[in-house]
């Protein structure tokens, strides 16, 4: 996701704004995105044309404040009293608002009314290549458990990993965290250092909720491959992707400079210790 550059000012229509978000998923300049011709729906027959010669569609969101999707979206967001909508890009499970080009989304009478998913017409085509592992090795350099979801997160310098559950003593392990245990992906959460300190002041653990922190490898690069971290055999299964819980523990914005940058979950295939220097390798 690559935000457009806007006008000055910024955009403050219905047409403008749904143009600017849609150009900032497709990663595309604002200029490419076809002009509403009066008359017609932001997502009428000219746009829907359009977009299936790149490979994809809009795919509408009747409930949109309950919808999640682990990826972004737009939506719509209209004053509470009624006027004119807007459009945002919403991101994360659950979801928040990652970019907003109108600058309304601050405010506090507003409501999510409807929205659209941006998505491949055949998956199968659009499905992305997974990442060559990484060759060069990280360490840890942080380790921390909470036994419940917004407990404190506890360091330690080294922890029982148990396979199929999580770390020893942490909520994923005893099913008292904010998302479901016992699910692929569900055991272990890592962050990258290097992250961590773009943020300023650095992103703590009672902010990004992840168990392992680590330095020196690409995580991203882990997701699809098996990798070990010391001597234990875990599998990398899907990024780990900011969503509203992470901006409210963190109490300031954070989501959008996560996207993508949020860490990896993994799964754990061997019972052993987790040690604060550790390696980490791809298996």
């Amino acid at each position: 996701m690559r935000e457009v550059d806007l006008t000055d000012p910024p955009p403050s229509s219905e047409a403008a704004t749904f143009a600017a978000c849609l150009a900032t998923i497709l990663e595309l300049d604002l200029a490419d995105v076809p002009e509403r011709v009066a008359g017609e729906d932001v997502a009428g027959w000219r746009t829907s044309r359009w977009l299936g010669g790149l490979g994809v569609g809009l795919v509408p969101v009747a409930d949109a404040a309950s919808f999640s999707w682990a990826g972004p979206w737009i939506g719509w967001v209209r004053p509470a009293g009624g006027g004119e909508r807007r459009a945002v890009v919403m991101f994360g499970v659950p979801a928040g608002v990652a970019w907003d080009p109108s600058g309304v989304a601050d405010a506090d009478d507003l409501r999510l009314d409807g929205g659209f998913v941006v998505a491949a017409l055949d998956i199968a085509l659009a499905r992305p290549a997974r990442p060559r592992a990484p060759v060069s090795a990280g360490t840890v350099e942080a380790i921390f458990v909470a036994p419940e979801a917004g407990a404190e997160a506890g360091a330690v310098e080294v922890v029982r990993a148990l396979p199929g559950r999580g770390l020893a003593g942490d909520r994923h392990v005893a099913g008292t965290g904010t998302f479901p245990s016992g699910l692929p992906g569900s055991a272990l959460t890592l962050i990258e250092a290097e992250v961590c300190e773009s943020f300023a002041p650095t992103l703590a653990a009672g902010e990004h909720r992840r168990n392992v922190v680590t330095r020196g490898i690409d995580l991203n690069a882990l997701v699809g491959h098996e990798f070990v971290i010391g001597a234990v055999r875990c599998r990398g299964m899907r990024l780990c992707e900011p969503c509203t819980v992470v901006e409210r523990y963190a109490s300031r914005p954070v989501l959008r400079a996560l996207v993508h940058r949020g860490g990896l979950r993994a799964d754990i295939l061997e019972e052993g210790e987790l040690r604060v220097g550790d390696p980490v390798r791809a298996a």
